[in-house]
């Protein structure tokens, strides 16, 4: 949920909102709803076989997997631009270094949040326990801060109109359509919560849970906390009486676990684009260029004043960057897990040891990347790229859980009926991709 927070909630929806009105609302709940066969596929098979997606997508087909991990690699060399997002937002709170320009200032302090990020990795026992814990915070004030500034009165008058845009597009266009916010609007619909190749980051965060058969494997720990071995390969429920019990509780809690993070993505993105449709839409504010986090400090400022403003900006660059963070973790965990099983002669290094040689080359990488250009052409970069892989995730996971992997589970572990959602997500995120093709290209 707290990951999800960094672009399509805080910035591409409230840009379309200011942007263009009520006219693409009611696609937010569709949008969001469309990631949970997704979700519950991916925790699937990490909870059935301790394994991660990825090691799944190697079963399948190696091929394929290797297709899948270079995609993902080349699609993750420009999140450093989360970083200098988070960087705007603090460039505005500070105003320092003085003399230097906005985007001087932005990138100060996103190579300084990235510095910060990468030494408590490093200080922390577990990784994952770091992460989760600085998150759920993140993800608390964020959505507090919000809920009190919907509750303000020039926010509530503008609440009835923007419900009937949920519904279906209000009245006429605002503005005419620019073709240059294709990428945007898809990026909104895809990422309403986590889309491309962070959707596969919750294998990972299962597994490090310890969820079901995930438990009997191993975690990445950092510098302060014990050699590892490497991680172990995955195990299978065997058929006994208290193993289907434990599956009916860990369906249970799968279920559940994904629905906080959709349902609460979900309402986060309901208040910013109401927010934004109450006090950008009316000013034709719009966030971009290095002002990406900036014009949403409207938000708290409504109900706070100045203090609701400057809060506005610590809140929004900190979960920015720690999307940085998040996503850091999650791609060299990945990296490792990937290295470890397509190269068996890799292992005589522990998997700690992977997770930090690419937690440091994407450190690096995602520092120079940020010099590229702004942080919203970056985001989508990385988002359309990512983009790909989601169109291909409905058909591998389908192979996975539903032709793969049930002949060597128990009868009470194989899935029953037809997956009618995960093939309702694919035709969608299909047509998302004709449509942004005709739209980009004039096709």
């Amino acid at each position: 949920m707290a990951l999800a927070q960094g672009s399509g909630e805080l910035i591409w929806w409230p840009y379309m909102i200011a942007k263009y009105g009520l006219t693409f609302l009611w696609l937010l709940v569709p949008a969001c709803l469309l990631q949970y066969p997704l979700n519950l596929e991916i925790g699937r098979y990490t909870l059935l076989t301790g394994e991660s997606i990825f090691h799944g997508f190697i079963r399948l087909h190696r091929g394929f997997g290797i297709f899948l991990w270079l995609l993902m690699t080349v699609s993750f060399l420009w999140f450093g631009a989360f970083a200098s997002a988070g960087g705007t937002a603090m460039a505005e709170l500070t105003h320092w270094p003085t003399g230097w320009t906005q985007r001087g200032q932005s990138l100060f302090w996103g190579y300084t949040s990235i510095a910060v990020f990468v030494s408590a990795i490093l200080a922390s026992g577990v990784v994952y326990t770091l992460i989760e814990r600085f998150m759920k915070l993140v993800a608390v004030v964020t959505v507090v801060g919000l809920l009190s500034a919907c509750m303000q009165s020039d926010v509530l008058k503008a609440l009835p109109e923007f419900s009937l845009g949920l519904l279906g597009p209000v009245g006429e266009m605002p503005r005419p359509w620019d073709s240059g916010d294709a990428s945007k609007l898809l990026t909104a619909i895809t990422f309403a919560g986590l889309g491309g190749f962070w959707i596969l980051f919750y294998s990972y965060w299962l597994r490090d849970k310890g969820a079901g058969m995930a438990g009997l494997v191993g975690r990445i720990t950092g510098l302060g906390g014990s050699e590892e071995a490497v991680l172990s390969d995955g195990f299978l429920p065997v058929d006994d009486a208290e193993s289907a019990k434990n599956w009916s509780t860990w369906r249970r809690f799968l279920s559940a676990d994904i629905l906080v993070g959709i349902i609460g993505n979900l309402l986060t993105t309901l208040m910013t684009c109401l927010l934004a449709y109450a006090l950008l839409f009316p000013k034709g504010l719009l966030p971009q260029e290095y002002e990406l986090a900036v014009v949403q400090s409207q938000f708290f400022a409504v109900s706070w004043g100045e203090i609701g403003r400057l809060l506005f900006l610590v809140v929004a660059a900190a979960f920015l960057t720690d999307t940085w963070l998040a996503t850091a973790d999650a791609v060299s965990r990945i990296q490792a897990d990937i290295v470890l099983t397509l190269f068996p002669k890799s292992r005589s290094l522990p998997a700690r040891r992977w997770y930090y040689i690419f937690l440091g080359l994407l450190t690096v990488i995602t520092s120079l990347t940020m010099q590229l250009d702004a942080p919203g052409p970056l985001i989508l970069t990385s988002a359309i790229i990512g983009f790909g892989g989601t169109i291909m995730f409905p058909v591998a996971l389908y192979l996975i859980n539903h032709k793969m992997l049930p002949p060597h589970l128990p009868a009470w572990a194989r899935p029953k009926g037809k997956p009618w959602l995960l093939g309702l997500s694919f035709v969608v995120y299909l047509i998302l991709a004709v449509l942004y093709l005709k739209a980009s290209f004039k096709l």
